[in-house]
């Protein structure tokens, strides 16, 4: 067993290059080989948002409070609230994010294919996010 106490990993700012808005990172888990779950408790000021991007098994969000959207390639924008879990295909491209004057807390959960968990593509435009 190992217990991670409350307070050991630091929470950081979100790295610019991959969001857009004040975002913070509080990682949860990151398992050594051969597990490959990551999970990291992610907020969202109002109007900040991941950018495009892609999972090579896909991601799974809970939203634990506030509410947000999110949007694949291709599809509508969907509102997503507290108590939502939502789930993308692997190499499904999508981002997510608080709503533009809300902010939004989730739970993001994926696993890496040799190391790599995450593939970061282009902003998400202020039309494509809606404002």
């Amino acid at each position: 067993m190992k217990i991670i106490a409350c307070g050991s990993v630091p929470t950081i700012i979100a790295p610019e290059k991959y969001f857009t808005g004040r975002v913070l990172q509080t990682p949860i888990v990151e398992t050594e080989a051969p597990a490959r779950l990551r999970a990291t408790l992610v907020a969202f000021e109002p109007g900040a948002r991941t950018h495009w991007h892609t999972h090579p098994f896909g991601q799974t969000l809970y939203v634990t409070s506030g509410a947000g959207l999110a949007q694949v390639w291709g599809g509508p924008v969907q509102e997503i609230r507290a108590g939502d879990t939502i789930s993308f295909a692997p190499g499904e491209k999508h981002w997510h994010g608080a709503g533009r004057k809300t902010a939004m807390t989730h739970i993001a959960m994926q696993e890496a294919l040799d190391g790599v968990h995450v593939d970061w593509l282009e902003t998400v435009s202020g039309e494509q996010y809606g404002s």
